[in-house]
């Protein structure tokens, strides 16, 4: 073939390329916009005006990572220093719980009150000033949520003390002990510090969204060789037009998506096909940017670039999959919606009533009663409810060997229907084997497998090193090999103890007039069913037998399977490899339903459609190919043993690679989510028969108010409810 130098091109060839340049990356400005409310879009982070959550980053652009760890080192710093400040205040508080310090002079103490104050002050004002931010904001824009409910306990528990403690006599007598009224410092500190975790850890599994983009973008190579008149020289690869002649060494990294021009290789693709098998490039086959080259070198010219190449659409699909997150307060904020409302409106009524009916002092007593009722509402225990199920919940996935990435992915967990899951390194192990010695008649096993094991030892084919290795392990001493010779996409030729072999494609043996091969290839196609590839044999000139060579399924592949029918999901295999393959491993697996041949945009597209078809879908897979589809589907569930990228698209991780992680995470998810419900439960039971209480409705029967102090024991006992609750996931069987 006449191949055009690039010695030859014109300037004004090269004004052409420059013209038909497309940027290397994204530009423009940032936009930020609520996971919840995606109509709100802002130039800056912040909070959305609508449920107060933290807006997440919606384009990618230089610098974004720094704005969002800016909120990150707030949050984290002002949860320590209120969590430095409030462990004193919760001690000096709950001194007189202990017997055998509740008597002690300096409980309960004036000293000991203003510490309290002290210390709580800048924990409510400076550490907890975003939260009432935000709770001030859900009010004047009439959106209710949980930071109206923590602004609403927080505020009232501390104004409450506040008061109690500048001006006691406004407190009718029976509201005062010794001439002092009970303070609840601790609630409004205690409240603030857990809800600064909760947030914290948001914004860490939010700043780690990024972390899939970034590890994509550095399978690029930052410089690319440009091939030039005057030699070879290293560019940026921003650099790169399309047109230009780029020259790929063994080792190196495909830089862009282009097509061969000079020379041959063969180059590893797995992150497009998730295949381990390296594929043979000669003049006109087309390579991709981030694939890498092996043994041979060539030059290729540069035709797909930034954005447009096969790596930047796959940053793109990731970017967009990852935008459509729903955050799992979603439950405790609809609820909040309803509940926030009838709270304000029983504690202005308690307050009239008193005003208009209650005994004298009426104010002191309406304020009391007011008071009460928002503190036996405040959310603490709302607060905790999903937090303290989703850190035990998690921290048992862990032990386990499931990381969960985020809240959101546990909750979408639990409704999964249906597992897309690829082939290779999720069902099968991700390394080829050899599986079958087939020599024809005359020839003796172990000697068949000699001499083809030690020609292959002088090739970098992966499937030649699976032969090595397989004659290895059957301890055969591999012998030198005169005269070797390789022909790509062909097979390997040599001489050894004085025997001419050759291994390789039918093809390849007939190039040297081996005739005869029919029934070895008859047998071929029974091992292709089988998930097997096939490598021809000839000794002496003649047909001598097959070596077929595969992926082995995982030993733990159909306890896993079974796991997961019994759990009521329906199993699909996604992959890229031949249909025939993929047949026989879906058939031997038991798998529902299996599509082959599908590339990643294909991958994406077949979750997509089932999403559309109502299915909710869960995705397992390991390879670059796999990120978008595990980013697109509800839950995306990462292998350990696979990439990173395919980890940091996934809301799960398995560490162990085992595919009975995923029945584990499904368990974990359903036992999270049920104990959840019941915290949310618990939290608003004890307020909803608190609050009637609180209200004063056993005054007029009785004579009894219900103090602030058992409101705030009750408070207590709802957070105990939920804590203790959420607390029995440590035991639960995955």
């Amino acid at each position: 073939m006449l191949v055009e130098s690039p010695a030859d091109k014109t300037v004004s060839e090269a004004a052409v390329d420059l013209q038909a340049s497309v940027p290397p990356g994204p530009r423009g400005k940032a936009i930020y916009t609520c996971p919840m409310h995606p109509e709100v879009q802002e130039d800056h982070p912040g909070d959305c005006p609508k449920c107060g959550m933290a807006l997440e980053l919606k384009t990618v652009t230089v610098g974004a990572d720094d704005e969002e760890n800016v909120e990150l080192r707030d949050m984290t710093k002002r949860f320590w220093i209120g969590a430095t400040l409030a462990l004193p205040v919760f001690v000096l508080a709950m001194t007189h719980l202990i017997p055998t310090l509740a008597r002690q002079p300096w409980v309960d103490s004036n000293p000991s009150r203003w510490l309290q104050l002290a210390l709580a002050t800048p924990v409510v004002l400076w550490a907890g000033w975003p939260l009432l931010r935000r709770g001030w904001r859900s009010v004047v824009t009439r959106h209710l949520n949980m930071f109206t409910l923590i602004s609403i306990g927080v505020g009232a528990a501390f104004v409450f003390s506040a008061v109690a403690m500048l001006m006691p006599g406004i407190f009718p007598p029976t509201m005062q002990h010794e001439g002092k009224v009970a303070i609840y410092f601790e609630s409004a500190a205690v409240i603030v510090v857990l809800v600064l975790l909760g947030q914290v850890l948001e914004l860490r599994a939010r700043s780690r969204t990024g972390s899939a983009i970034k590890a994509l973008l550095n399978l690029a190579p930052p410089t690319a060789r440009q091939v030039a008149p005057g030699g070879d020289h290293e560019v940026p690869l921003d650099q790169v037009k399309v047109g230009d002649w780029l020259r790929v060494v063994p080792g190196d990294k495909v830089p862009v998506d282009g097509a061969v021009v000079e020379g041959h290789s063969s180059v590893e693709e797995s992150m497009i096909t998730g295949e381990p098998l390296p594929v043979e490039k000669t003049v006109g086959d087309k390579v991709t940017g981030g694939t890498v080259n092996g043994s041979g070198s060539f030059v290729m010219r540069a035709e797909r670039i930034g954005n447009d190449s096969l790596l930047g659409q796959i940053v793109n699909m990731v970017a967009e999959a990852q935008r459509s997150r729903a955050p799992i307060q979603g439950l405790a904020d609809k609820v909040a919606g309803i509940f926030v409302p009838v709270v304000l409106a029983v504690s202005w009524l308690t307050f009239g009533l008193w005003m208009w009916l209650g005994p004298e002092p009426k104010l002191s007593h309406a304020i009391v009663c007011a008071v009460a009722v928002l503190i036996i509402a405040c959310p603490c225990a709302l607060g905790l409810a999903t937090p303290m199920s989703i850190m035990v919940g998690v921290g048992r996935g862990a032990q386990e060997g499931v990381l969960v990435k985020n809240a959101e992915a546990l909750e979408r967990l639990e409704k999964v229907t249906m597992l897309v899951v690829d082939k290779t390194g999720t069902l099968t192990e991700g390394k080829p084997k050899l599986m079958n010695v087939l020599p024809t008649g005359g020839f003796d096993a172990k000697e068949f497998l000699r001499l083809a094991a030690s020609l292959e030892q002088n090739s970098e084919h992966p499937l030649a090193a699976a032969i090595v290795q397989g004659a290895k392990d059957q301890a055969i001493v591999l012998d030198a090999v005169k005269d070797f010779r390789s022909v790509t996409a062909g097979g390997v030729a040599g001489a050894i103890t004085g025997r001419t072999v050759m291994v390789g494609k039918p093809d390849f043996l007939r190039s040297a007039k081996i005739t005869g091969l029919e029934p070895l290839e008859a047998s071929a196609v029974k091992l292709q069913e089988e998930g097997k590839t096939a490598i021809f044999v000839a000794i002496d000139g003649k047909p001598a037998g097959i070596l077929a060579v595969a992926d082995p399924i995982k030993s733990t592949t159909s306890e896993a399977i079974g796991e997961l029918h019994a759990l009521g999901l329906q199993l699909v295999m996604l992959t890229g490899d031949n249909r025939r393959t993929a047949a026989a491993v879906a058939k031997k697996l038991g798998l529902d339903a299996v599509e082959a041949e599908i590339e990643p945009a294909g991958k994406v597209a077949h979750v997509k459609k089932l999403r559309a078809k109502g299915k909710h879908v869960a995705m397992a897979g390991d390879g670059i190919n796999d990120a978008p589809a595990l980013s697109e589907a509800e839950v995306g569930i990462a292998m350990g043993t696979g990439t990173d990228v395919a980890m940091q698209s996934a809301g799960v991780t398995l560490v162990k690679g085992d595919l009975r992680g995923i029945a584990k995470a499904i368990r974990l998810s359903r036992a999270t989510m049920r104990n959840i419900r019941e915290n949310l439960f618990f939290a608003f039971v004890y307020n909803a028969l608190g609050i009637p209480l609180a209200a004063g409705v056993l005054y007029p029967f009785f004579g009894w108010l219900l103090s602030p102090i058992i409101a705030g024991a009750a408070m207590s006992l709802s957070s105990v409810s939920v804590i203790g609750n959420a607390l029995r996931l440590r035991k639960v069987r995955l």
